[in-house]
C-alpha cells in the first residue's frame, strides 16, 4: 500500500511540473506556428500548376510508311 501511495504522489508531483513548465516552453500562437517563410500560399504552390515532369519535349514522329 506504501508503494501504491507513492506512486500516486510521484504522479501528481510530476503532472504539477509539467503542467507549469511545459507550456511556457511549447506555447505558441497559430501565427507563429502556420505562418512561416517555409509555408506556401498560392496557385503557384499547387500541384494543379507544378510540373514534375520538366519542360514538354517534342515527340519524335514516326518513319513515313511506304
Amino acid at each position: 500500500m506504501k508503494a501504491f501511495l507513492a506512486a500516486l504522489c510521484a504522479i501528481v508531483v510530476l503532472a504539477a511540473g509539467a503542467w507549469a513548465v511545459l507550456p511556457a516552453l511549447f506555447a505558441r500562437t497559430a501565427d507563429e506556428t502556420f505562418a512561416s517563410a517555409g509555408a506556401r500560399v498560392g496557385e503557384d504552390a499547387s500541384v494543379e500548376h507544378r510540373n514534375f515532369s520538366g519542360p514538354p519535349q517534342a515527340r519524335p514522329q514516326a518513319p513515313p510508311q511506304e
